[in-house]
């Protein structure tokens, strides 16, 4: 591939990283019968701290502060989140999961674009979301519920998450949230897992978990942050409901009803002209942390889109 040609394809590196965060959840769907929801987990915070920990290094070495209290708040949101993303995901399928799911970073959008156009939008994804209701008689109402859980904890995420990015340099306030989520939930995991935990085909597929549904995203984003604009890159991120439906009719055989797959477009379709409504403002807040990154590395003038002043 030419250099030429290399922000040409960054697109479809960032859908091959959500492509591979959803391979990741169907990984997680048959470890469950193994270790359940909690014990997947335990494992991806684990295993995804222990990723993060070499980049935080280098900011703590440069006498990054840390701002205890945000962490902790950030720690519990990245856990809750989780938790209930994988309690969802044993009881309803994986395109319904992550589309209820990204209600809350649609929510936060909507208010973002502080327009009409945002409203909109708002109007179509709950359009939407009626759809999945009524075409939804087979789905378990509790993991509906858990679902909207997930919804509620992303957006608190990307509140702390933006807390984070304001007190703490790089990705030290990722990496140190991801601890806490850890140390949270590991004991759990273990009182209702128990030995099962530790079996060594168990630790593989949790770590192939981590490693497809953080670590080869993340490397991807640091990636394609550095040569297209964060503005695109949120706007395909927007996408994600549309790819895991694909995901789990083509990874786990999850057919869905025509009411329930036109639901899950128009909540894409509301994601992504909320995202473009938006504008800059809708960069997830961990984006933003890779960006810092991409700047420290690299100067300024690296970031996509630089003119000599931050893009707004």
């Amino acid at each position: 591939m030419t250099p030429a040609s290399r922000p040409a394809a960054m697109p479809l590196l960032v859908l091959l990283g959500l492509a591979c965060q959803e391979a990741g959840a169907a990984v997680a769907v048959n470890l469950f019968p193994q270790v359940g929801p909690w014990g997947v987990v335990a494992m991806r915070l684990v295993f995804s701290a222990l990723v993060l920990w070499p980049f935080a290094l280098r900011s703590l070495r440069k006498g990054a502060v840390v701002h205890w209290p945000t962490v902790a708040a950030f720690g519990v949101a990245l856990a809750g989140m989780n938790v209930f993303f994988y309690l969802a995901l044993e009881r309803i399928p994986l395109g319904v999961t992550v589309t209820i799911e990204v209600l809350g970073p649609l929510v936060l959008s909507v208010v973002a674009s502080r327009s009409w156009n945002g409203a909109l939008w708002a109007a179509l994804a709950a359009a939407g979301v009626v759809l999945l209701g009524g075409g939804a008689h087979d789905l378990d109402p509790v993991g509906m519920l858990f679902a909207a859980g997930a919804a509620v904890m992303w957006a608190g995420y990307i509140l702390t998450a933006k807390r984070a990015g304001a007190r703490i340099p790089g990705l030290v306030g990722l990496a140190l949230a991801t601890t806490v989520g850890a140390v949270l939930t590991a004991p759990l995991a273990v009182a209702v897992v128990g030995s099962a935990l530790f079996s060594p085909g168990a630790l593989a597929l949790g770590l192939g978990v981590a490693v497809l549904s953080s670590a080869i995203p993340y490397a991807i984003e640091l990636s394609a942050l550095r040569r297209m604009r964060a503005e695109t890159f949120a706007i395909l991120l927007a996408l994600a409901p549309a790819i895991a439906a694909l995901a789990g009719l083509v990874l786990l055989d999850q057919r869905l009803t025509w009411a329930i797959a036109v639901g899950i477009a128009l909540v894409t379709v509301a994601g992504v002209g909320a995202v473009v409504a938006a504008g800059r403002r809708a960069v997830p807040a961990v984006e933003e942390a890779v960006l810092d990154v991409v700047v420290d590395e690299s100067g300024p003038s690296s970031r996509p889109g630089h003119d000599g002043a931050h893009l707004d």
